[in-house]
Order: structure tokens, then C-alpha cells, then sequence
């Protein structure tokens, strides 16, 4: 059971990673024909018009007749911190390419492997903690090159940064309820509850003249913003049901690199040239890429090889 429990939270965490390492670029692109709140909006009327569907076909929305009053607030304010969420991101890609926005936005493992500790009594061993800090080292030696914004927009890059931190709190905080209700609630049906929530308040922020401009290939970036949401957290929200949140928390630091891979391909294939640059990686870049990598191997399997030790 221990097997298959590791293999299904590997699987449905290496999706979430794969889908928000491209997802910036699409947001990155979506910003030069529809406003942050709109696309948001979008993204969630897609993904509760499917969820419902899936939900109502398996016979789980019964789920909902068992709720406490307890766990309803815990619905509305995980429901509100996600929208935050995704509407300060897309506002942060105005200052900040892609990759360098998902880079910022990986203090997000460490604040959720210690809100696990905090509040639901998660332990990390010395082996664990010893991990979480090369994993620090790693995004330091991979992010060197914009600690020294001396030749640039100070301001413009900070203002991202702030931005960034801001969606960081909003995001963690939103896990962490999700997480404190998976045993009342399937993770679908929180992401559903989310979804509707989100297309009731910010409906009447939306222009939706935006919509009626929109051209096709404009039209297929939308959309697909809108099914990676489906995908990437649906995803998320299942690996926390089967790992603890300190290794799910390693393995989104892995979500830079593939935005900064996707994002390189996509330049080198020419596509996108007024909107996309490429991010140049330096050797201590690379570097910090292997050290990320290798840390988060080791937090990953410390779990299985630990009572193999302790056999012996």
C-alpha cells in the first residue's frame, strides 16, 4: 500500500510540476489581450463547468451535505487566497520574465513543508532539514544572476518580486486549508467549491468585451490557461492525499527549471519573439540546477530508504 501511495503521489505531483512550469508562458502571452482578473475568471468558469460535470456523474457532490459550518469557512477562505493568488501572478509577469517569475515564487515549498510541521504535526529529521537548506543553496547559486539589479529596473523587478511573495502567502495559506479538509472533503470537490466561488465575486470585475476582440490562436491561449488549471491543481490536490507536505513542497522546486527549459525551446524555435526572451544560464546557474535536483532526489527517497536502514 506504502508502494502504490508513493507511485500515485510521484505521478500526480510530477504533472502539477510539468503544467506550472509551461503555464507562465501562456500567462506571459495572455497579458497583451486580456486583463489578470478577466483571464482568471476564464480559468475558472472552464474548470467548474468541467469539475461540476465529473462531480454530478460520479455521485460526489453528496460529499457537500456533510460539511460543517467549520469547514465552509475553511471553503470561502481557501476559495479567496486562490484567486489572490492567480490574479497577483499574472500581475507580477508585467515586471518579470517567466522563468524568473516561477524562480521567486519558490519560497512556496519551504513556507508549506513548515506550515505542515505547524500546523497539521508533520516531522522533518536532520536528514530532511539538512536538504530543505541545499535546496535554499541551489535556488540561491540558480538565481544569482538577478540578486545584482544594479543594471536594472530596480524598481520594476522589485515591485515583481513583492508581487510574487504577496501570490507566494496566498497560495501556501490556500494549500494548507485544502489540506486540513481532505478528509471531509475529496480534493475535487474543494477545487469545485473554489471554482464557483471564483466566478460568483469576480464576475462583476470582468470586461467581457475583452472576449468578443479575442482572435482564435488568442482564443487556444486561454483555453489553454484554463485546462492547466484543471489539470495542475486537481493534480496538486491529490498528491497531498497521498505524500506529506514536506515532500511535495521539495518536488515544486523542480517548477523553475522546467519553466526555464520550456522557455528557452520556445525561443529557440522562434516563436513569440516581441513577447519571450530567453533567460541565459551561467554555470553557477547550471550548477544550482544539479544541487536543486539532487536535493529533491534525496528528500523524495529518504522515506523509503530510511526504514531499509534502520532493518539492516
Amino acid at each position: 500500500m506504502q508502494q502504490n501511495n508513493f507511485k500515485l503521489g510521484l505521478f500526480f505531483v510530477s504533472v502539477s510540476v510539468l503544467f506550472w512550469g509551461i503555464l507562465p508562458i501562456a500567462l506571459k502571452l495572455s497579458a497583451s489581450f486580456i486583463d489578470p482578473v478577466s483571464l482568471t475568471w476564464f480559468r475558472f468558469l472552464v474548470a467548474l463547468v468541467i469539475s461540476l460535470g465529473i462531480q454530478f456523474f460520479t455521485g460526489s457532490l453528496k460529499q457537500f451535505c456533510h460539511l460543517d459550518r467549520r469547514a465552509w469557512v475553511k471553503l470561502f477562505f481557501a476559495g479567496i487566497l486562490l484567486m489572490l493568488n492567480y490574479v497577483s501572478f499574472v500581475y507580477a509577469l508585467k515586471y518579470l520574465a517567466p522563468g524568473t517569475a516561477q524562480l521567486n515564487f519558490q519560497t512556496s515549498p519551504f513556507f508549506l513543508a513548515f506550515g505542515g510541521v505547524l500546523f497539521f504535526k508533520e516531522k522533518l529529521n536532520a536528514a530532511q532539514l539538512s536538504c530543505f537548506a541545499t535546496l535554499a543553496l541551489g535556488m540561491l547559486m540558480f538565481f544569482h544572476p538577478y540578486l545584482d539589479i544594479s543594471q536594472s529596473d530596480n524598481s520594476a523587478i522589485w515591485t515583481g518580486v513583492m508581487i510574487i511573495q504577496f501570490s507566494v502567502c496566498s497560495w501556501t495559506s490556500y494549500a494548507l486549508l485544502q489540506k486540513s479538509l481532505l478528509k471531509q472533503l475529496a480534493p475535487s470537490n474543494v477545487l469545485l467549491f473554489i471554482y464557483g466561488l471564483g466566478v460568483l465575486v469576480m464576475a462583476p470585475f470582468i470586461d467581457f468585451s475583452q472576449f468578443s476582440t479575442m482572435t482564435s490562436n488568442q482564443w487556444w491561449v486561454a483555453i489553454f490557461c484554463a485546462i492547466n488549471t484543471l489539470i495542475a491543481y486537481g493534480c496538486f490536490g491529490e498528491s497531498m492525499k497521498y505524500w506529506p507536505t514536506a515532500q511535495v513542497s521539495a518536488m515544486l522546486a523542480l517548477t523553475p527549471i522546467f519553466s526555464f527549459a520550456s522557455t528557452a525551446l520556445v525561443v529557440s524555435l522562434g516563436l513569440w519573439p516581441e513577447l519571450l526572451s530567453s533567460d541565459g544560464l551561467d554555470s553557477l546557474s547550471l550548477s544550482g540546477i544539479g544541487v536543486i535536483i539532487l536535493s529533491v532526489m534525496i528528500l523524495q527517497l529518504l522515506p523509503r530508504l530510511l526504514p531499509a536502514l534502520r532493518a539492516s
